[in-house]
């Protein structure tokens, strides 16, 4: 009989204590799907740096890297692009493209709240 009043005082605990978890169970997941975000980014950076360093390492304009790498990046990212080639004229030298992406973070964070990747690749001048 004792054991009555114990269990009636701890109804609805399970439930309190998932109202209690449940903000940081979101912040965790918005978290990861922001890392996850910046991640993608980083990768299409690197594909899109990698694209313009074969150009620049084929071609003697690096215009043309400069648009590889461009095209290489989803539409919505090409405006946060800054991207510089160096080309030497002299064959086997290293050309390196170098891309900076302004990176800004979704929903629910800041709209201001951003951050640079860098990317770089080199490959030598076929001709």
């Amino acid at each position: 009989m004792g054991a009555g009043p114990v269990l009636r005082s701890e109804r609805g605990s399970v439930t309190v204590e998932f109202f209690l978890v449940l903000p940081i169970l979101a912040i965790v997941l918005i978290g990861a799907l922001q890392v996850i975000g910046l991640a993608r980014a980083r990768v299409e950076l690197v594909g899109a740096v990698r694209e313009g360093a074969r150009v620049a390492a084929t071609t003697p304009d690096p215009a043309r890297a400069v648009q590889a790498v461009e095209d290489a990046m989803p539409p919505e990212a090409r405006s946060r692009l800054r991207i510089s080639v160096s080309r030497p004229g002299e064959v086997g030298k290293p050309a390196r493209v170098t891309a900076v992406l302004r990176h800004g973070f979704g929903p629910p964070l800041p709209s201001d709240l951003s951050v640079d990747l860098t990317a770089s690749a080199v490959m030598a001048v076929e001709r």
